[in-house]
């Protein structure tokens, strides 16, 4: 009853223009990396304000709705299992991480992986053993790797760095250009809190990065800096 009061409410609030925008962005089309997503045009700050009124779903219910065909019903989903497990008890916990790995095809696009895959499997590996981030990495799915590299943003931001840049390397010969970005956006992260860090590790790769991580990486360097790297000259 509560996933069909929950799909109602979502139901009235589509938007058809808005999902047509989306689908076009998030790129839905034949052959493109969302193909067949589909999508009601639904805002995310609303879905975040609807998570927090039904983060007392359980866990079982919302693991159904995870599974929509969707996606602001997917993307509601993981909004409501990170609240749930921000308090909830270590066995909680690991269920909540069980089903997030059990389910990652259906966290089938950038943005669902983006709000997600620090908060829980980030979090839930922090003190434990991080092989299942690296078997991630090594993933033939697109989304598995994305969230490799997107769970370490909750170490970087304890100023911890090794797996990021552990992970970014093994990552430097991805051929997906959102595995690039997504790299490159977690390296400059590290710049953030420890430039010398970040230095380090592109002075051993920068010249074998695809291009784009490597902008993304330097985006936030003195243009005369960013030049250097981007003509080969450090």
């Amino acid at each position: 009853m509560a996933i069909n009061g929950i799909k109602a409410r979502l139901k009235d609030l589509a938007d058809e223009e808005r999902a047509t925008v989306s689908m076009r962005f998030f790129k839905t089309g034949p052959g493109e990396y969302g193909e067949g997503d589909q999508f009601i045009g639904i805002r995310v700050p609303v879905l975040r304000k609807i998570a927090k009124e039904y983060q007392s779903l359980p866990v079982t219910e919302a693991e159904k709705m995870l599974t929509s065909p969707i996606h602001e019903e997917r993307q509601l989903a993981l909004f409501i299992l990170i609240l749930k497990y921000k308090k909830a008890n270590i066995d909680v916990k690991k269920t909540i991480y069980d089903l997030y790995l059990g389910h990652t095809d259906h966290i089938n696009n950038w943005d669902l992986v983006d709000v997600s895959a620090e908060h829980i499997v980030g979090h839930f590996l922090l003190e434990r053993d991080k092989a299942p981030l690296y078997q991630l990495a090594k993933s033939s799915s697109l989304w598995e790797r994305r969230i490799a590299i997107l769970a370490t943003f909750h170490y970087i931001k304890k100023e911890t760095y090794d797996d990021t840049l552990k992970i970014s390397k093994i990552l430097l010969a991805d051929t997906e250009d959102l595995i690039h970005k997504a790299v490159g956006w977690m390296l400059r992260e590290v710049g953030k809190r420890n430039l010398a860090a970040e230095k380090v590790f592109l002075k051993k790769h920068y010249q074998h990065m695809p291009r784009t991580m490597l902008r993304y990486a330097i985006e936030k360097f003195p243009e005369e800096k960013r030049q250097q790297y981007l003509k080969g000259l450090i």
